[in-house]
């Protein structure tokens, strides 16, 4: 009765489920690859660096991603951005394979001549016209949004190749729209409500910015982007999102763009900064949410940065003049000034994202500024910590040198480096010369988080063939970091708050194996084909780590799977593993399993599960109709050996349909001898499952005389603590939950509200525990009708030598046919 009425409220749901409707209602189609196989929601925070999302997290900013760290299972990887640290290198790296495809956010075209920057159309378009012919797209057949790469998905929106809404959005009739806007009612008052709030705080923001003396027209501009970047950008990709998640594309990835605008406006530690982070840790729950109750496919979601950001001081406000204008009066051969002639202000990344939002009045307002085609003028690309200078012409290498030395010396630029016709680098600093890459360490601080790989990217950036002849850097070890830009925050440098991005990944996620503890983009890649089963690799981590436990510790975990068919109807046994796997256990005590039966696609779910976990399994089928099996299992890493399967006594009497049930009992090996585990299954009523305990307590279980030492029983018993079985058990063996000082018992079934604790651990033999478990996560809650029951058990000290157990003459007898083993 309970199943029919889950069945029904999931049905209700579904038929209810604004995203369904919405889906529909705009022609939308679902997706065409199988909707059962793994999908992945991929949500970037742009420019968010590892120490500042710790920061966030501590001050309660961000307070979704601290649950997903305490009740979700949820790992935080570092990850190393690459050089440059700037979102087309990374997404080029992430969506491609290729690293470093660009040198920088802004360069001179090698085909045009004109200096170009990754937010202008035609310049993303060329550089991932290239970008295809070297990897496989990451995203196809899945979306993109507001992202400066599509990589290669069918559906990219808010993209500088695809601005504003893409065409299948773009082209629902008015209906359609006004029930977009209907049925996103929550992120219609969120806008409404925020962006009177935002409006507020960017006129403080260009009051502030008056006050100090910038520039009054880039201050205006900046309010309107502040409330479009940090509201109503983020809110349109969360309401995309959504639908693409209900649709069931395979891949999805999200860039929240609003911490990078403030970070580089005001500085990644500001407080306008950080508010926009209490934002995107909203939009980030509930795109989480949708993909946990998502229809078809079984999404995970995996948030990660793609680099940091460093407070810099602006080039122009130190010296007065702008790194173009150093160059000249270098080329000049002038060694003193008296001042160079006033120049325009350096460029900025801040407004021209809004211009992703698509519309002709957003191109117009915020119009790019496009730098003539005349190669034979000097040009400086100097978007950032990272310039590049383009002189009229090639110098001689006795040129080169004068010009990074003066810059240096006479110009105050932190690092300028040259290459001679060889791809030989060197570069000079106040400090002295270094030749590169031998001498990265000594440039950047052999204390910088990932010196080991900073001279081959730098090597990469500075041999890039779009890089300029001379490379100027804005910091280097010792030297407080500056940016060629008009910004507080910058990025594309080697600093290690720039490099240091994060990755927060499920504990279970299998990463590539690699010669360091980071992750970099590249890793992330691999590990998202293959999650979508587009790769294979040997991983370099397991999901179950076999530790050496202190004290003779161990995990054992009981878990009534209910067919693999979870709370929202779904059938995953993979869910269930993962679930399982999150809790690390080295003994695994499994109730209602289907093999080879039709209703669970004819597939072996106790093989399945072993498999994933990479154990080894016993599994006693207590139904068997031809090829259809169903019953209880015992996995572990640990070596094992069945002792016994069978089934338990029914109840008496003509006419008995119950369901069968039945026991598996193996010895596990620990440190050279063997713990007696068994598993059961008891039956629904009383009477059944009196006797079946009365069988358990026998001569051919827990009475017989192999079984001795450290004893274990679990599984689910179908009975609460005061029933009478329980009473019967305690009796002879201690109850886990009861037994632990401190611990308050913790109910079981059903899964979403648990209100009951039929399942059970019993201990005998000396055993104690020292832990109890029953997760909360919602993947915890929706992969069966039952929670896991984990224990942490410590073995006795002197544990008698059970070893030659298999050799003894009164070993139990075993059911034909009923050890199946992995």
């Amino acid at each position: 009765m309970f199943r029919h009425f889950r069945a029904f409220l999931r049905l209700s749901r579904r038929r209810l489920n604004r995203a369904h409707w919405l889906t529909r209602a705009m022609k939308l189609p679902d997706s065409a690859v199988d909707s059962t196989r793994p999908g992945l929601v991929m949500i970037q925070v742009d420019g968010l660096s590892r120490p500042e999302l710790a920061l966030a997290l501590e001050r309660g900013e961000m307070p979704f991603l601290k649950r997903l760290l305490r009740r979700e299972s949820c790992k935080l990887h570092t990850m190393y951005s690459g050089l440059p640290a700037a979102t087309p290198a990374v997404q080029a790296e992430l969506f491609y394979g290729v690293r470093t495809a660009v040198p920088a956010f802004s360069f001179r075209s090698s085909g045009s001549g004109k200096l170009v920057r990754m937010y202008e159309p035609e310049a993303a378009e060329q550089v991932e016209a290239r970008l295809e012919q070297e990897g496989e797209p990451l995203l196809a057949q899945g979306s993109a949004y507001s992202d400066n790469f599509t990589g290669g998905a069918a559906e990219a929106h808010f993209c500088p190749a695809a601005l504003g809404w893409g065409p299948s959005i773009r082209a629902a009739n008015p209906n359609a729209t006004f029930l977009l806007l209907i049925t996103n009612l929550y992120s219609l008052v969120r806008i409404l409500v925020l962006l009177p709030v935002e409006l507020v705080l960017a006129l403080v923001d260009f009051g502030r910015g008056l006050a100090k003396g910038r520039n009054f027209l880039k201050e205006l501009k900046f309010v309107p982007t502040r409330v479009a970047i940090c509201i109503l950008l983020r809110e349109l990709c969360v309401i995309g999102g959504r639908i693409d998640i209900n649709r069931g594309l395979p891949i999805i990835h999200i860039n929240l763009l609003g911490y990078d605008e403030q970070s580089h406006r005001r500085g990644p530690a500001s407080r306008f900064a950080h508010w926009t982070l209490k934002g995107i840790d909203d939009a980030i729950a509930r795109l989480w949410r949708a993909a946990h109750s998502a229809p078809g496919r079984h999404y995970d979601v995996w948030i990660y940065s793609d680099h940091g950001q460093h407070h810099a001081s602006s080039y122009h406000k130190l010296q007065g003049y702008s790194v173009k204008e150093a160059v000249d009066l270098v080329l000049a051969g002038l060694e003193t000034r008296s001042g160079p002639a006033p120049g325009g202000a350096p460029e900025t990344v801040e407004t021209h994202r809004v211009r992703l939002l698509g519309g002709g009045r957003f191109q117009r307002l915020f119009s790019v500024f496009q730098s003539g085609p005349d190669s034979e003028e000097l040009q400086v690309a100097s978007l950032g910590p990272v310039a590049f200078v383009y002189p009229p012409g090639d110098l001689g290498a006795t040129q080169r040198v004068f010009l990074a030395s003066e810059l240096v010396r006479a110009h105050g630029v932190p690092v300028a480096i040259t290459r001679d016709q060889k791809g030989a680098l060197r570069a000079w600093t106040a400090t002295g010369e270094f030749a590169l890459p031998r001498d990265t360490a000594s440039l950047f601080g052999r204390s910088h988080p990932f010196v080991a790989e900073l001279p081959d990217d730098l090597a990469r950036l500075c041999n890039h063939p779009e890089a300029g002849e001379l490379v100027l850097l804005g910091w280097h070890a010792g030297a407080k970091p500056i940016t060629f830009a008009e910004e507080n925050g910058s990025h594309a440098g080697a600093t290690p708050q720039e490099t240091t991005a994060f990755a927060l990944l499920p504990s279970d996620t299998l990463l590539p194996d690699r010669p360091r503890d980071y992750l970099r983009p590249l890793d992330l890649r691999e590990a998202a084909l293959q999650h979508l089963g587009r790769r294979s690799f040997a991983p370099r981590n397991k999901r179950i780590q076999v530790v050496e436990k202190p004290s003779r510790q161990l995990r054992i975990v009981t878990y009534n799977v209910h067919s693999c068919i979870g709370m929202d109807g779904k059938l995953s046994a993979r869910r269930i593993a993962r679930v399982i796997a999150r809790t690390q256990p080295d003994i695994v005590a499994l109730q209602e399993l289907d093999v080879g039966r039709s209703r669970s696609g004819h597939e072996n779910q106790a093989q399945v599960i072993a498999h994933y976990l990479t154990m080894e399994h016993h599994f006693h089928p207590v139904i068997h109709v031809e090829n259809e099996q169903y019953g209880d299992a015992i996995l572990s890493h640990l070596p094992m050996r069945l002792v016994k399967a069978a089934c338990l006594p029914p109840v008496p009497g003509p006419g008995s349909r119950r369901e069968p049930r039945g026991a598996v009992w193996v010895a596990v090996e620990v440190m050279g001898t063997e713990i007696q585990v068994i598993n059961t299954h008891l039956g629904l009523w009383p009477g059944e499952r009196l006797r079946q305990v009365q069988e358990l307590l026998g001569r051919n279980w827990l009475g017989h005389p192999d079984c001795q030492g450290p004893v274990i029983l679990c599984g689910d018993f179908n009975a609460t603590p005061g029933s009478a079985v329980c009473r019967m058990l305690r009796a002879r063996l201690d109850d886990a939950q009861i037994e632990l000082a401190s611990h308050r018992p913790r109910n079981t079934f059903s899964s979403n509200i648990p209100a009951a604790r039929i399942d059970h651990i019993f201990l005998g033999g000396g055993v104690e525990v020292t832990a109890i478990d029953t997760p909360q996560s919602q993947l915890a809650r929706l992969a069966s009708d039952h929670r896991p029951l984990v224990a942490t058990l410590k073995l006795p000290v002197a544990m008698p030598d059970t070893s030659a157990m298999s050799s003894t003459s009164g070993a139990p007898a075993q059911e034909p046919g009923s050890k199946v083993a992995s």
